[in-house]
């Protein structure tokens, strides 16, 4: 897989950016589609993108800066080069649920109803992101057991050490792409569905933290250590698991009440 889509006068357009691109599209389209079932205005599916686009993109840098600060420390002009790729998931996640919160209070929506809506969109642009992070190389798997199991990435693919490149590593970049591709495929069902406020995202809270725990093994990149043989993504999945299962149990109490 190479990183650069084609050259246009000289300069590269990455596939890691239109992948970005397209999944900003996707979402922003799915929650057009919701917005008229649920009756909302036509702007609100465009405003919602743009403020979880802009929050997320920018938690999930400031994640990926922190944690390789080392890096941008000596090269402070890459810290805006997320063309180059080196997002962090979870850190635009957290950020895009700040954003969320007051985007609610600013539209007066409810915040278990927004919640529900918005999640079904960041799922299917995750899922893209991904695909993008396959193109890009980053966050690659570990050498795969078996050639038949993994993808070599040439030598043009910088965020591949130059030890790996040319080595099958197992693609859990693709592997992750299509289960959040499920999950958004889930979430979406379920939101046509009669479903109590807040049911939809407590679900996405329920699926994919176990997805991210178990595919972080077949990780091959630098993982930064939270305790013991867990990684941060791994710590935060088990958070994130744990509040799902406790909002679950809020929403259901809620409804039978």
């Amino acid at each position: 897989m190479h990183p650069v889509l084609f050259t246009l006068f000289g300069h590269p357009f990455y596939a890691y950016g239109a992948c970005a691109a397209v999944g900003f599209l996707a979402a922003v389209w799915l929650w057009g589609r919701m917005g008229r079932t649920a009756g909302l205005q036509k702007e609100d599916a465009g405003d919602l993108g743009a403020a979880l686009l802009l929050s997320g993109i920018a938690g999930a840098r400031a994640a990926y800066v922190a944690a390789n600060w080392g890096f941008f420390a000596r090269n402070p002009a890459e810290i805006v080069r997320i063309d180059h790729g080196g997002l962090i998931f979870y850190g635009g996640f957290l950020a895009g649920c700040l954003a969320l919160v007051l985007f609610a209070r600013r539209k007066k929506w409810k915040l278990p109803d927004a919640a529900d809506f918005a999640i079904v969109g960041l799922a299917a642009a995750h899922a893209w992101g991904r695909v993008g992070c396959f193109t890009r190389g980053c966050c690659h798997g570990g050498i795969a057991a078996k050639p038949w199991l993994g993808v070599a990435y040439p030598a043009d693919c910088d965020a591949i050490p130059a030890a790996l490149q040319g080595i099958p590593l197992y693609p859990v970049q693709l592997v992750e792409a299509g289960c959040v591709g499920l999950v958004a495929f889930v979430l979406w069902r379920a939101w046509h569905k009669p479903h109590a406020p807040g049911a939809v995202f407590g679900l996405y809270l329920l699926l994919y933290p176990p997805i991210r725990f178990c595919l972080e093994f077949f990780r091959g990149d630098e993982r930064q250590l939270a305790a013991g043989p867990l990684d941060i993504a791994q710590a935060v999945s088990i958070a994130l698991f744990a509040i799902g299962i406790a909002w679950t149990l809020a929403v259901r109490k809620r409804a039978a009440r």
